[in-house]
């Protein structure tokens, strides 16, 4: 009997008809009432400074906004790790780790930036990482005792940083004995 009354008075298309202009109104809503990337609400994109050449804030490297895309990831990834301390060893056997070594921080930058699979030691990131020579946005530096890498004119490294473990800085070292390698087109 209560099925029949339901029946006589539910219209299925009208009820259709009220939920779709209810998810529309529900959607307006959030558009008008979501503050835009640049007041630091919504969905954002990481701040970015102009020209060629990272800036570093506080330690945290900000992208260029002319860099392509792998190497901004690549930067943020590296931003997430440079407090960890320094652990010889460190971010060979798992990606997310207390600690990093040398080697496992360049991986883990340019794993961040999809420019490996697998972390590297600094003789393997010297002998079979990428192509030889300088990259246009990202060099490698290595050779079988360390490495670091030059990122969009910041220097990502374990060592002479500001940190006991990975860091980014605006003073270079010297490249003598490393071998400089890059990310095709990188």
């Amino acid at each position: 009997m209560l099925r029949k009354r339901l029946q006589q008075h539910f219209d299925p298309i009208v009820a259709i008809t009220i939920l779709l202009v209810l998810a529309a109104l529900a959607a307006l809503c959030l558009t008008m009432f979501t503050p835009p990337a640049s007041a630091g609400g919504g969905i954002s994109v990481a701040p970015t400074v102009k020209g060629k050449t990272a800036k570093l804030r506080h330690g945290v490297a900000i992208p260029p906004e002319d860099a392509p895309a792998r190497v901004v990831q690549a930067i943020e990834a590296a931003n997430k790790i440079r407090n960890k301390p320094y652990i010889w060893g460190g971010g060979h056997g798992k990606w997310k780790d207390k600690g990093y070594d040398c080697s496992g921080a360049v991986s883990y930058m340019l794993h961040g930036g999809h420019m490996l699979n697998t972390p590297l030691d600094s003789g393997s990131l010297a002998s079979s990482w990428g192509e030889r020579g300088k990259g246009r946005w990202i060099t490698v530096y290595a050779n079988g005792g360390h490495t670091y890498a030059v990122v969009a004119g910041l220097r990502w490294d374990t060592s002479m940083t500001a940190g006991d473990g990975p860091g980014w800085s605006t003073e270079m070292r010297s490249a003598r004995g490393f071998v400089k390698k890059h990310y095709e087109g990188k």
